[in-house]
């Protein structure tokens, strides 16, 4: 069998129930009809990898790069995703402008056709934002002379289409690389000159209580590739 191209992905964590991997950014969790050019997966990757199957526990926007569950078992898989509101979430985002220091936002969001769900009930969405860093670039990407940014950290409460991004576009502090919420410009910039041609949203950890021993697990997934690349350039160290 040919070498994938995302293969092998890092393992963060594995037991006899468990596995957790850190996706990259442009890899489906698995086939789906809103992508249908896409030709490997992450649940096929992880599958050839450990050399059995696996059950994906939740999933990750194709763009999304960070922590990714799987279970090796859809036993496993169902206990963990009825669980799965108590779990804890982080992201990491890097965005337009300079938010806030702290901001919780409480926005109900509509369902997305696209998504096959229903565009005319609303969901109770809540996610706290945190500023982590912010720079200021010598570059006129839109109307001023220079051009501000954040690193912010993200908890949402809920697990909503898009709500992170959403939420952010809400805020008018888009996620940079973000094609359906964001800004052409910005996104141009980033990919012309800072060689980070995707969407800057990081899956950082995830924590859960396992299924089997009660015990709480934490996964943290590192910033690899251009976001890293990108980090750097910016003098932003990843840290807890």
């Amino acid at each position: 069998m040919p070498q994938l191209v995302y293969m092998p992905l890092t393992i963060l964590y594995q037991d006899d129930y468990l596995i957790a991997v850190n996706k990259p950014s442009g890899l489906l969790v698995h086939k789906s009809w809103v992508a249908k050019d896409a030709k490997e997966f992450a649940l096929q990757t992880v599958r050839d990898m450990v050399g059995k199957h696996v059950f994906p526990v939740h999933r990750l926007d194709r763009p999304t790069s960070g922590v990714l569950l799987f279970a090796f078992s859809g036993e496993i898989a169902q206990q963990v995703q009825a669980n799965w509101e108590h779990a804890e979430k982080t992201y990491w985002a890097v965005v337009r402008g300079w938010l806030k220091a702290s901001t919780f936002v409480d926005h109900p969001l509509k369902g997305m056709a696209d998504y096959g769900q229903d565009a005319d009930t609303q969901q109770a969405a809540q996610t706290q934002f945190h500023l982590i860093n912010t720079v200021e670039i010598d570059a006129e990407i839109d109307r001023y002379p220079k051009s501000r940014f954040s690193w912010v950290e993200a908890i949402p409460k809920q697990g909503r289409t898009h709500q992170i991004r959403r939420h952010l576009k809400h805020l008018s502090h888009p996620i940079i690389g973000d094609a359906r919420y964001g800004k052409g410009k910005y996104n141009r910039y980033f990919s012309e000159h800072l060689n980070a041609a995707r969407l800057l949203l990081h899956a950082r950890k995830l924590t859960i209580q396992h299924p089997v021993t009660g015990k709480g697990l934490t996964f943290t997934a590192e910033l690899e590739g251009d976001i890293n690349c990108l980090f750097e350039t910016f003098k932003w160290t990843p840290q807890d």
